[in-house]
């Protein structure tokens, strides 16, 4: 019997029309743009306006184009898995809400949160319901609304982030195509140089955790920067040894859009040139849980079937991982 595997069928992103510049931030905040630029690569991010509107709604809304263009029935739909770190309401998840605001009646749902890394979290397991030959049609969110915990008086972190939602669509097959091969890993330690400290069980919201400006994200610049580089490049780099492939096996890199310096260091780890690397980190910024999701609708029409990429990313926790993906359209 053939190997069952789950290939990406379809992939659509979405970002709010309102546009931050780098020049609006200076208005905001003691930067410049040149700082940002050198520091980060990012140029401006979307943000999402508008009252009652959450990460649900950016979900909701990459899903409906990425079921309109692949001609799914949202009721065929059999699961749901959302990446964020960011929903609406700390229950129900996210995927639930998203799942009714796209009409997929159908499916369970549920949220993962990995940081950054969550996207990846998620496909693989996703993954997994689709190899056992449980589900026919999963499909998979990214989505983050990251100006909701974003602190616009910390130049260090509101130069970072933007809002964006991204849906993968999960189908099986037994043609050589599809998740091939994945390495994930986390290392709780990291929770004390990355996290948004107020609003879990060790510190609910209270007037103080609010007047502390402890429901927004914290970090410590420089050793998320090293460990990143570290996590993201090796781990990248493993799972092309792994599976014995070599930089000229390898179309595309997908890198999690956290900072360019990341990103060039886990290319030349790979041995991969810039032209085979996907960036739009200078449009969008750091989405979090969106940012592979968001390459992949960009760089679609450039992605053949058979195509080997690698999708890698870090995220606080600390979280990371890697993903062999061979295109299947």
């Amino acid at each position: 019997m053939s190997k069952i595997r789950a290939k990406i069928s379809g992939v659509h992103g979405w970002v709010p029309p309102y546009i931050l510049t780098n020049k609006e931030l200076e208005t905001m905040v003691e930067t410049t743009d040149e700082w940002i630029m050198t520091r980060t690569g990012i140029r401006e991010r979307h943000i999402l306006k508008g009252e009652g509107l959450a990460t649900s709604d950016m979900g909701a809304e990459a899903v409906k184009g990425l079921l309109e263009k692949t001609g799914t029935n949202p009721e065929d739909v059999d699961l749901v898995i959302c990446a964020t770190v960011t929903p609406d309401m700390t229950f129900p998840a996210t995927a639930n809400i998203i799942s009714d605001k796209a009409g997929m009646k159908n499916a369970f749902s549920f949220d993962i949160n990995a940081a950054c890394s969550g996207l990846l979290f998620t496909l693989i397991t996703a993954s997994k319901y689709v190899e056992t030959g449980m589900y026919k049609k999963v499909v998979v969110i990214g989505a983050d609304m990251m100006s909701s915990i974003t602190d616009y008086t910390a130049r260090e972190t509101c130069v970072l982030f933007g809002d964006a939602a991204g849906a993968i669509l999960l189908e099986p097959t037994t043609e050589d195509v599809g998740i091939m091969d994945s390495i994930a890993g986390t290392d709780g330690s990291g929770r004390n140089y990355l996290h948004m400290k107020s609003g879990g069980s060790l510190s609910p919201p209270s007037h103080e955790t609010v007047d502390a400006k402890e429901h927004f994200i914290y970090q410590e610049g420089q050793p998320v920067f090293k460990f990143a580089v570290t996590r993201m490049a090796d781990v990248s780099a493993e799972i092309m040894e792994r599976n014995n492939l070599t930089a000229d096996d390898i179309s595309y890199l997908v890198p999690h859009q956290a900072n360019l310096r990341i990103i060039d260091a886990t290319a030349r780890r790979m041995g991969v040139g810039k032209e085979k690397v996907m960036i739009n980190i200078d449009r969008y910024g750091n989405t979090t849980d969106a940012t592979i999701p968001l390459c992949l609708w960009e760089w679609e029409d450039k992605l053949k079937k058979g195509d080997n990429i690698i999708l890698a990313a870090f995220g606080g926790g600390f979280t990371w991982g890697s993903i062999w993906v061979k295109w299947a359209y």
